[in-house]
């Protein structure tokens, strides 16, 4: 996988019956920033799921057009739709060259999609992916455990805390919740 999948922190955090997606703004392109209010998010399923990407943005949105039509096909059953699509990934020729990480939430469950075939579900209530993806994680894990921030404010934190460590994670946030 290129450089490109690691620039830029995308996170999750669920609590109490919330979940808020959040990611900051950086585009990069080698050493050089190029925007920083970049929208990485979208609400998919007529706003039932939330998506973020890591990656190549032009892969990024072809992954979630590709998503999208395996939420319609599989009446939104957030699993099935995300194990078909690491199926398609992994195998269409065309598919398999993008270079991109999406984290995705319905009100029932978190997943990670790679190209390589991953559908990972978080054990906690926080996943983060993109090169500020391990500090986002770490700040949200300790806030879940030890704070009683809701879950947007655990990830605005979370992403505060890796935009503080990351080269390629700004402070330009941006939200969506469910």
């Amino acid at each position: 996988m290129s450089s490109s999948i690691r620039a830029t922190t995308v996170v999750c955090v669920r609590r109490d019956g919330k979940i808020a997606l959040g990611s900051d703004g950086q585009v990069t392109l080698d050493k050089t920033v190029l925007k920083h209010g970049a929208k990485k998010l979208r609400r998919l399923a007529e706003g039932q799921v939330l998506a973020g990407f890591a990656g190549a943005t032009a892969d990024a949105f072809t992954l979630f057009e590709r998503f999208e039509a395996k939420l319609k096909e599989f009446s939104r059953n957030l699993p099935r739709a995300a194990v078909e699509l690491a199926k398609d990934w992994r195998t269409d020729r065309f598919l398999r060259r993008l270079e991109a990480l999406l984290l995705v939430a319905d009100r029932e469950r978190t997943l990670i999609l790679s190209g390589t075939g991953d559908v990972i579900e978080p054990d906690e209530g926080v996943a983060a992916i993109g090169s500020g993806g391990p500090y986002a994680q770490a700040a949200g894990s300790v806030l879940l455990r030890f704070s009683t921030l809701d879950a947007r404010q655990i990830c605005e934190e979370s992403l505060r805390t890796a935009a503080r460590i990351c080269i390629y994670t700004n402070d330009s946030f941006s939200f969506e919740e469910l």
